[in-house]
């Protein structure tokens, strides 16, 4: 199977050190070819993901320089440089509402931001010509009226991220240099629980640096101290030597992959009950999931108590790149073969409102079931 892969115009594929929506295609690209398939990228001129490539802009375009034409014109030209694929797997925004593929193609479109508001009447305009996919449970909740067709947790390649012993006794927040992802609130939680606070965070954009000088850099102290952005082995050794990361978030974030590398650097999360958090940390075993502050502190200060050997085989059972791509090859393999369970589910909703008239008399039997759950 040949697989076409578009990513959005803003950063590179891999990210040079913020970007999860271009890590993951990076991983699932990577794991496509090892897997046999032969996969074709469309994504900015600089990226390094080793699968043959095209692009419209030579660079990625920054996620401070963000605009619908930008991506229009990425996203066209990206449909028609892939039109001899047997799938185009979309993970842009504007895709499928403005790309054409060929007669034909099957597209599938992952949402990698909140089914809301605006996003959730774009992803209505184009269900009916593209497969949607979630990336959580909960992300495909919040929306029961969309035709999705599968929820397919994101993945990493395990390997990269080696195991630590959390030596290091400090808690990490590692993240963007937001409100919604909390760092304020960190650092209140750490230092009440008798534990350094180290942040690594990303801050490009005037709203994130402005939050920083406000509210976070009056909070700073020798128990609270920020390093900057960091990627690659950096990353890998700042969440393997951490007691813990702490995630807290007061968004439903539709996923959390940070959450996912700690684990696989034996490292426990303590987060928030908010979005897809429940779905990838373990309460109990691989981390605290918490309703309120005082409830975070005492488990900033329980989380010795949690097994790192436990956090990386949760990580190598749930979240590896290898489960990553298996599910979407089987999601690719019934697209190309005209076998949608959500159109099936929809028409069989269908026929128990219109009467006895079969409007699905191709599909077999077993496929008349509700959206598949990949996980």
């Amino acid at each position: 199977m040949k697989v076409g892969l578009i990513a959005p115009p803003w950063v590179s594929v891999p990210p040079r050190e913020y970007g999860g929506t271009e890590l993951v295609v990076d991983v699932l690209a990577r794991g496509l070819v090892a897997a046999g398939h032969d996969v074709e990228l469309f994504a900015s001129g600089d990226s390094t993901c080793p699968v043959p490539s095209r692009s419209l802009f030579a660079t990625a375009l920054g996620t401070s320089a963000t605009s619908m034409e930008a991506e229009a014109g990425h996203v066209v030209e990206g449909y028609a440089r892939l039109a001899d694929c047997d799938v185009i797997h979309d993970h842009t925004f504007l895709g499928a509402l403005y790309g054409r593929p060929a007669p034909g193609q099957p597209v599938v479109v992952t949402s990698h931001g909140p089914f809301h508001d605006e996003l959730g009447q774009l992803y209505d305009a184009i269900a009916h010509r593209a497969s949607i996919v979630a990336i959580s449970h909960h992300q495909r909740s919040t929306a029961p009226h969309l035709h999705v067709e599968a929820v397919i947790h994101h993945g990493i390649d395990i390997d990269r991220f080696s195991a630590g012993t959390g030596d290091g006794g400090y808690a990490l927040f590692l993240g963007r240099m937001s409100p919604d992802k909390g760092v304020d609130r960190a650092i209140h939680a750490a230092r009440a629980a008798g534990l350094p606070l180290v942040i690594a965070a990303k801050m490009w954009q005037p709203d994130e640096v402005a939050y920083f000088h406000d509210v976070v850099e009056p909070l700073l102290g020798e128990d609270a101290t920020f390093v900057g952005q960091v990627g690659g082995a950096a990353k890998v050794a700042l969440l393997g030597g951490a007691r813990c990361l702490v995630n807290p978030i007061r968004w439903p974030e539709p996923f959390g992959l940070v959450m996912v590398e700690a684990l696989a650097c034996g490292t426990p999360v303590v987060a928030f009950r908010e979005g897809a958090a429940p779905e990838i940390v373990d309460h109990g075993a691989t981390g605290f999931i918490v309703d309120h502050d005082d409830e975070m502190v005492a488990a900033l200060r329980d989380v010795h108590q949690i097994s790192r050997l436990s956090c990386r085989a949760a990580a190598h059972r749930g979240f590896s790149a290898e489960r990553m791509v298996a599910n979407h090859l089987e999601l690719y393999d019934r697209v190309v073969n005209g076998i949608s369970l959500a159109a099936a589910a929809a028409a069989a909703a269908d026929d128990r409102h219109r009467g006895p008239v079969r409007l699905v008399p191709a599909l077999p039997t077993n496929t008349l079931r509700p959206p598949l759950e990949l996980v």
